[in-house]
């Protein structure tokens, strides 16, 4: 028997791989009250021979990394959407979100205690992604909780 390969929709999350740096603005919530502006460094690497991306995550502000994460991004053909397992230093059990592709633009979306959570990539510029999240009590009205602008400053796929 041979071994499944990954499909044209496990290749889409291939354009997330890559070392990445961009500037963040947060916009004050209950965790960042005040607000402002992070570098980030992302490193997006293929794993598990093509089927998934697994990310690692820092923010750093005044010179300290601050925040932490590690992402898992998957197609699910079962429920034909991708889902993104979310881990990070806040100490919270992770967050799975669920969506798709429109044209370049990744959507995935959650579910918090707070209501509902969204994650927005858009991959249209080559070499570039923007990244937005976003939360909502009722998915009608959408509040920014930050925004990047991001880089690729190198190929990384192990």
């Amino acid at each position: 028997m041979e071994m499944p390969k990954p499909t044209a929709a496990h290749r889409q999350l291939e354009r997330l791989v890559g070392d990445w740096t961009g500037i963040e603005h947060m916009y004050p919530s209950p965790w960042n009250p005040a607000g402002g502006d992070a570098l980030a460094r992302i490193t997006n690497r293929l794993a598990v021979d093509g089927f998934i991306v697994v990310q690692e995550y820092e923010q750093e502000t005044a010179g300290i990394v601050r925040f932490r994460g590690h992402g898992v991004f998957s197609w699910d053909a079962g429920q034909t959407c991708y889902v993104l397992h979310w881990f990070d230093s806040m100490g919270m059990p992770p967050n799975v979100f669920r969506g798709n592709f429109a044209g370049d633009v990744l959507t995935v979306s959650t579910t918090w205690p707070q209501g509902l959570g969204r994650a927005v990539f858009d991959l249209s510029r080559e070499g570039h992604y923007t990244f937005r999240m976003e939360a909502s009590e009722d998915g009608k009205q959408w509040a920014p909780l930050m925004e990047g602008q991001y880089q690729r400053e190198g190929r990384s796929s192990s």
